[in-house]
């Protein structure tokens, strides 16, 4: 737990100093740019500066030139005036000399306007540079007003970064005591695993002598005992039983009763579909009960009739392929020679479609060419006869993938075993190229049906048909689709248990191999069939032992409990015993009892005899004395027989109540031994369950100790990664700390540059 919380502080810290990083990146880039700014400022500055130094020196020296012009044109002025009195006077005498002065007064006055001209000039170049001048100052000033309100910002950012700097320096350095104190801890722990692990390695070592011994004894064993080995030849390896895998098998035999599921759904919607073709063909374009059907119609529908002898055998065919996948047998291509019918079949449902694609393609024709057909059902017909075609075609290339895979139960040679995935990746493609197109027969042929039900020829028995064509198509698109889905996913476990077969192999050489495996099978399950004899039931050794116990410790011992069952066995023999001693007399006192009524039945009758003839003079008195005697024996033989029979009831009913005692007895000694073994039984389940507790915890410790052991390792990797971290991180602060410095330098001194200037 600790750990986990000192890695997530690791990772948070981790985290804030990539983002303290890469500001501190953002910052250097934004200051070394500003710094850049500013030196080119500063130079254009300077060079601003010198301009204007030398337009300070022109316009100086402009000044100073007119200044001196000034002055000459004061001057000139002044003898201007001088002469002027002078040409009064001597105006006579001076023509010439007023020629020549007017001459150089025409020159000066050229050179005075140049010299205006050229003041004027300089006066417009100075006001120019100098408003120029005093723009670019202010932008400059405006600018570096910027750059310093920049700077200040900057500095203010470093100083913020610098604080935080030293919060997570100091932050490490606590988490650097406190992973120093865990490694040492580690450390210590590392020892004692590294002791552990030489116990282990040699324990290990030990373990390897013994399997390296017992390894050489068991080479040895084979090279003398055995007299071949038949795995290094695929030959004879092929003939051996491969080990049974019987949930391999369910899983087969639940794929191949999903398959047949799906054939008989795909044969049903067949048979519906060409069954309602035919009736189709009976009514449309032309009803068989109003008018002659076309020869044409006729033909395909005696074709169409004889479909069930070609479709049904598909089911056959797949019900075989399923009755062949056994639990008890080895399911491969090799083994699976009921695939061969099924493709056969499947040939001959092919050359039936063969057979009808021309009829139906022509009664399409003729129904395009019939009077009421539109365009927009001429156009259905023709898109429907493409389909048909598409059809034909994809079960054409279905029927050859399924002809392929049957092959290796035939012919060993005829597909190589690197084929068998390709074919079956093909034998998907088939299918749903088969879905596809009947999804476009059944969208073609319910425009067709609803373009159909719009004729004003358009009859009930029509509308029917079509209807019954739609669902058979609808069934059939869906059983089409189950069964591409169905191929879909398990192709990849098909595909897997092609290998399936003898150990140490790539599978079988050929059919005639894998026949004679099976045969070998049947007669190694016959063998220990016969070998198997049942057990005689007795008590486990143990079970007598806990039963012993528990007899032992119970109130009665096991020897009063044996002389209560040898008594009760003695009297239930001795009441068996006067049973069939008084079932005899009984049986003997009823025989009397008949005999004696019939003798009274015999004396009565003959008695009556004598009273109906007529007696002689001497014969009343005898005749009244028989008849007394008789009367008075009869109470008596009753009453000797009621005796007789309330003295066996009551014998009856005594020995009757003793055998019920006995075996209400023996019912308690039969429940308390049911309960003491059912003890027994819990007391076995009780440990049992101990022992696999015992088992899981010892499972447990062990990896216990392998996850403390991995766990160990990943901390001392970690431990010395993270000091390589820290060491790269202090290395990076005192990096970060001389940067921080130089920057504050500076800054330093660009704020004494800018208040200087």
């Amino acid at each position: 737990m600790a750990s986990a919380e000192l890695q997530g502080k690791y990772q948070k810290l981790a985290q804030e100093y990539s983002k303290l990083r890469a500001q501190n990146q953002v910052l250097k880039k934004g200051v070394v740019d500003e710094q850049a700014s500013s030196a080119a400022l500063k130079e254009q500055l300077k060079m601003k500066d010198q301009s204007l130094r030398k337009l300070q020196q022109e316009m100086d020296s402009l000044t100073f030139r007119n200044l001196q012009l000034a002055r000459r044109v004061e001057l000139l002025q002044e003898e201007l005036a001088l002469s002027e009195p002078r040409g009064k006077k001597n105006k006579k005498s001076g023509d010439a000399s007023s020629q020549l002065s007017q001459e150089q007064k025409s020159v000066f006055d050229e050179d005075l306007q140049k010299k205006i001209e050229e003041n004027e000039r300089l006066h417009i170049q100075f006001f120019e540079a100098d408003e120029q001048h005093r723009h670019v100052e202010a932008e400059l000033r405006g600018r570096l007003a910027t750059l310093e309100a920049e700077a200040a910002q900057h500095q203010a950012v470093v100083d913020g970064l610098t604080r935080r700097y030293m919060d997570t320096i100091e932050r490490l350095q606590s988490d650097k005591a406190r992973l120093e104190v865990k490694s040492q801890t580690l450390e210590k722990e590392a020892k004692e695993c590294r002791l552990r692990t030489e116990e282990c390695q040699l324990q290990l070592k030990n373990l390897h002598e013994d399997l390296s011994g017992r390894l050489e004894d068991s080479l040895s064993v084979i090279s003398e005992k055995v007299p071949f080995n038949d795995t290094k030849y695929s030959q004879y390896n092929a003939l051996n039983v491969p080990l049974h895998n019987r949930r391999h098998q369910l899983k087969m035999r639940d794929l191949a009763g999903q398959a047949l599921a799906l054939v008989q759904d795909l044969v049903t919607a067949l048979l519906n579909f060409h069954t309602y073709t035919e009736q189709r063909t009976q009514i449309f374009p032309v009803d068989s009960a109003i008018d002659a059907v076309s020869p044409l119609n006729q033909k395909f529908s005696r074709h169409l009739h004889e479909n069930a002898s070609y479709v049904r055998p598909l089911e056959e065919g797949m019900l075989q392929v399923f009755e062949s996948v056994t639990e008890n047998t080895v399911t491969v291509l090799e083994t699976t020679v009921k695939l061969k019918t099924f493709s056969e079949h499947l040939t001959s449902y092919m050359c039936f479609l063969r057979k009808i694609l021309p009829y139906q393609l022509k009664s399409l024709e003729e129904e395009c060419e019939s009077p009421l057909c539109t365009p927009a059902l001429t156009a259905r017909n023709l898109e429907l006869s493409q389909d048909m075609r598409k059809m034909t075609a994809v079960l054409e290339k279905l029927r050859t993938y399924v002809a392929l895979l049957a092959l290796p139960s035939t012919e060993p040679d005829g597909l190589l075993q690197t084929n068998y995935s390709s074919i079956l990746t093909h034998v998907g493609a088939a299918l749903h190229g088969f879905h596809d197109v009947m999804k476009d027969i059944s969208k073609r042929y319910s425009q067709k049906a609803a373009l159909e039900h719009e004729l004003p020829t358009a009859t009930q028995k029509l509308v029917t048909t079509n209807d019954c064509i739609l669902s058979s198509l609808v069934a059939l698109t869906s059983a089409a689709g189950k069964m591409a889905s169905f191929f879909s996913n398990n192709v990849g476990y098909l595909t897997a248990s092609l290998s399936y077969g003898p150990r140490a192999a790539s599978g079988f050489t050929s059919p005639r191999a894998a026949e004679c495996m099976l045969r070998y099978k049947q007669k190694a399950a016959a063998y220990v069939q016969a070998v198997r004899k049942p057990l005689v039931e007795s008590v486990p050794y143990a079970e007598a032992l806990a039963n012993r116990r528990v007899l032992l410790s119970s109130t009665e011992s096991r020897e009063g409990l044996a002389q209560q069952v040898q008594q009760s066995l003695e009297k239930i023999s001795k009441l068996e015993q006067e049973k069939e001693h008084w079932m005899l007399e009984a049986q003997l006192a009823k025989v009397k009892l008949e005999r004696g009524t019939q003798r009274l039945a015999d004396t009565l009758r003959s008695g009556g005899q004598q009273e109906g003839a007529a007696p002689g003079p001497g014969a009343p008195a005898h005749a009244h004395a028989e008849p007394a005697q008789q009367s008075a024996s009869v109470p008596d033989a009753e009453s000797r027989e009621d005796l007789i029979k309330n003295h066996y009831m009551a014998r009856i009913a005594e020995l009757t109540s003793q055998l019920q005692v006995a075996d209400s007895k023996s019912v308690h000694f039969y429940a308390e031994c049911r309960a003491l073994s059912k003890r027994l039984a819990l007391a076995e389940r009780s440990k049992d369950s101990l022992t696999e507790e015992m088992r899981l915890a010892s499972q447990s410790v062990s990896r216990l100790q392998d996850e403390l052991t991995t766990t160990k390792r990943s901390y001392e990797d970690q431990l010395s990664m993270m000091s390589d971290h820290l060491c790269s991180m202090n290395e990076t602060l005192s990096r970060q700390r001389e940067e921080i410095d130089t920057l504050k330098l500076c800054s330093r001194g660009n704020s004494k540059k800018n208040k200087s200037r």
